[in-house]
């Protein structure tokens, strides 16, 4: 698969979370900084900055 030229990284987790574990405000604020969601479809089309 590729968009404009270029191959999405992947990688897969094999982790296994516990439920009901959720990110601090604090911790949430640092993940939704590296996302640019696209105004048209703010919900399907999320851009992922790198770390």
């Amino acid at each position: 698969m590729t968009w404009k030229g270029l191959y999405p990284i992947l990688s897969l987790s094999k982790t296994v979370y516990q439920k009901g574990i959720s990110l601090t405000k604090k911790a949430m604020e640092q993940v939704e900084s590296r996302l640019q969601r696209n105004p048209l479809l703010p919900k399907w089309d999320i851009f992922i900055q790198p770390l």
